[in-house]
């Protein structure tokens, strides 16, 4: 599990100074758990609490939280790159189902391709990571859809 300890021990053990503003930004960060947030959400939680703050100093700490796989950028096809704190131990990242009317985005956790991952190393494939989106219709657009064609 991620916490503000481990992960400035991270980055001292990488080089990285820990500035009060990088602190207050891993502090931030760390309460948006495991939503999906952009550069700019960020900066504005980050504005709440130090008003100081610049943005290139978030897309700086952002930049090497990315490049530590502490966090993972997005794209869910909306214009928008979007991040999401990591695990510091995940191997792997969960998945997303996407609604193509609302835009909504839900997380899905499955074991169906740990076993599909399990069958691809056997045949001497070693995979390192994967991501799989899924588009359709949530349950409330569908719902709200009747009558209509489907793209």
């Amino acid at each position: 599990m991620n916490n503000q300890t481990q992960i400035v021990d991270a980055l001292r053990k990488r080089g990285n100074k820990v500035t009060p503003q990088r602190l207050i930004t891993i502090e931030v960060l760390l309460t948006m758990g495991q939503q999906h947030f952009s550069v700019e959400e960020l900066f504005h939680g980050v504005k709440q609490r130090n008003p100081e703050v610049g943005m290139s100093t978030i897309y700086r700490t952002v930049q090497i939280l990315e490049e530590m796989r502490l966090i993972t950028k997005r794209n869910f096809d909306d214009g928008f790159a979007r991040y999401e704190l990591c695990e510091m131990d995940e191997k792997h990242w969960h998945h997303h189902l996407i609604c193509l009317k609302c835009g909504r985005v839900i997380e899905m956790q499955d074991e169906y391709l740990e076993a599909l991952e399990k069958e691809i190393e056997k045949k001497g494939f070693i995979i390192i990571n994967h991501e799989l989106k899924v588009y359709g219709y949530c349950s409330d657009c569908y719902a709200n859809m009747e009558g209509e064609k489907f793209d």
